[in-house]
């Protein structure tokens, strides 16, 4: 049976709850954190769902799989972010559909965002992806690199540089898990300190964003604790088009 409207209501009733219960006991304002509903490999139906139930921004990592959704909920005002890798030849799509991206890490893939970015939309917004648990299996740049990273995004005229995002270990070892979101944060003070005007710390989803809001998270991308279980398989005819 598929989940229905209460469900998807329910499971973001439970989230908010979730935050605004970790945020107070972290001596933090729950509006001080954005809940991002990463939503891939849900049909738009469900994220109509969810817009309905007072969610109004989706996260999604497979472009083409987006664009569908993008096209069935353009009746709606809902703020789109792209959280997924990027492929050089995905740049102006990406540009031209989404108001954020979370996985910057390489000045290639800046400058084709900047330049693919229409002149009649307002700029990109940006977070640096960093590479905090340095498995080479991860996107984003290491640590020590932000810095050089962060100078080239924010000379881009296309572009907006607003903070940082991570994914740290798959781990139950929490003390390990805590210690990446500190360095995570620890690479967006240096970046405030260095001068640059920063709103956000993208990390945290739905097994560890306890975690992440008690060290500093102002986003937290959840997909499971709103949808429910993921459907890992993407529709047919959309993975013939990833490419």
């Amino acid at each position: 049976m598929e989940p229905n409207t209460t469900t998807i209501e329910s499971g973001l009733q439970t989230v908010k709850a979730r935050i605004k219960e970790v945020a107070e006991k972290a001596g933090r304002q729950a509006e001080s954190i954005t809940l991002l509903a990463a939503s891939k490999t849900n049909p738009h139906e469900r994220l109509r769902e969810a817009f309905d139930a007072g969610q109004t921004i989706f996260g999604e990592n497979y472009l083409q799989e987006a664009l569908v959704k993008i096209a069935a909920l353009h009746d709606l005002p809902i703020e789109w972010h792209f959280i997924g890798p990027i492929q050089s030849n995905k740049t102006k799509r990406i540009a031209e559909n989404f108001a954020w991206v979370h996985g910057v890490d390489r000045k290639k893939i800046a400058d084709r965002l900047s330049k693919d970015r229409p002149e009649s939309l307002p700029p990109l917004q940006i977070c640096l992806q960093v590479n905090v648990s340095g498995e080479d299996s991860k996107s984003g740049v290491a640590p020590e690199e932000v810095s050089d990273l962060a100078a080239h995004v924010a000379g881009l005229p296309r572009l907006k540089l607003r903070g940082v995002m991570a994914i740290p270990e798959l781990t139950k070892a929490t003390a390990l898990q805590r210690s990446q979101f500190q360095m995570l944060k620890a690479a967006y003070d240096e970046l405030k300190r260095a001068g640059y005007e920063l709103d956000t710390i993208s990390m945290g989803m739905s097994e560890d964003l306890d975690i992440a809001i008690e060290e500093g998270a102002t986003m937290v991308r959840v997909g499971t604790a709103i949808f429910g279980p993921r459907r890992y398989a993407i529709p047919e005819e959309l993975a013939a088009r990833q490419g």
